[in-house]
């Protein structure tokens, strides 16, 4: 053993995992007071007020130090990685191990992505892949792009999401003491990691004044993230080509692979869910790979899953539309 971490089968891990259903529940219940004809109206106003403030955002960034727009992006990349390298590529693909430091930091940059805890988002994950373009798919592409965008989180879940979420196996997010600790605790790490942290840190390092560093580095970037992420759901199973696998609605698109640090080979990541690098084509193009490879390197992550090029080159002769993708495969961009 080199000190990854290894899934272990919890004591009463059915008793715990009815009680998180159960405090799941009693949250929605909660908000059903803000709902009306399915709308979840605290969303809808949260979100609106949300990119109100980052249109805002804007006009400051000419007042701000050039410090803070660094630190700021800084941020951006951190609360990237929580997305890309720990809660989807580590907790809902199991693509690779990390070791408990990793893990706290990942769980650490997913608080402040601010985008569910590490349980619900993975799970939901899982359910999205198994069941893609379904009613059962939490933001089902199907139903359109705002929907798939950012329309998913304006109305009450699909009964088919909570019913086939249920049926899921995820004794491995109960196992995980940082995934537990996190959730327990998901409201404080938020307030501490998303929006105290990047605030503080201009203010008392470099003199930056607190109403700039909080809107940049705070409600910019975290607008900013969370758009990022939702054009993986809605641009990037709508625009492109399909290599890989013709047949099914996600996509290669180049532009989200930039702006999401790697997560835009879509038509590669649904086709081979299990490959820690998302893409056929390694570090290339891909952040998020280069990432996990330097923590392997540094000995804090293992057991990388990669498709190989035989396993691969058959797909794309099977079911693919005969493209190369964006990258060619000798490394020539479309």
């Amino acid at each position: 053993m080199d000190g990854e971490t290894v899934p272990w089968e919890p004591r009463g891990h059915e008793q715990e995992r009815n009680a998180m259903e159960s405090r799941s529940r009693a949250t929605d219940e909660k908000a059903d007071g803000w709902r009306s004809n399915g709308i979840v109206w605290r969303n809808v106003i949260l979100m609106a007020l949300l990119h109100i403030g980052a249109v805002y955002s804007l006009l400051v960034i000419p007042r701000a130090k050039p410090l803070t727009w660094v630190w700021s992006y800084v941020c951006f990349i951190v609360t990237a990685l929580g997305v890309t390298a720990g809660v989807h590529r580590l907790w809902s693909h199991r693509s690779y191990r990390a070791k408990l430091p990793l893990r706290v930091f990942l769980a650490a940059a997913n608080s402040m992505a601010f985008q569910n805890d590490i349980y619900e988002w993975a799970r939901d994950h899982r359910v999205h892949h198994k069941f893609s373009e379904t009613d059962a798919d939490p933001h089902n592409a199907t139903r359109g792009f705002f929907f798939a965008h950012i329309g998913w989180l304006f109305v009450r879940k699909h009964c088919d999401v909570i019913e086939k979420g249920k049926k899921l196996d995820v004794t491995d997010l109960l196992a995980d003491p940082v995934v537990q600790f996190q959730r327990k605790y998901y409201k404080t790490t938020v307030l501490i990691m998303c929006f105290l942290v990047p605030t503080v840190v201009p203010w008392y390092f470099w003199g930056e004044t607190l109403w700039n560093s909080y809107f940049l580095a705070s409600i910019l970037r975290y607008t900013v993230s969370l758009n990022v992420t939702w054009l993986v759901n809605s641009a990037a199973h709508m625009y492109g080509n399909r290599p890989y696998d013709q047949n099914i609605s996600p996509r290669e698109n180049r532009w989200v692979t930039f702006g999401a640090i790697g997560e835009g080979f879509h038509n590669f990541h649904h086709t081979f869910p299990f490959d820690y690098s998302t893409s056929e084509f390694g570090p290339r193009f891909n952040p998020t790979t280069c990432f996990i490879d330097l923590m392997c390197w540094m000995s804090l992550a293992s057991n990388r899953k990669k498709a190989s090029v035989e396993i691969i080159q058959a797909r794309k002769l099977r079911t693919g539309d005969g493209s190369y993708g964006f990258i060619a495969s000798d490394g020539r961009t479309d």
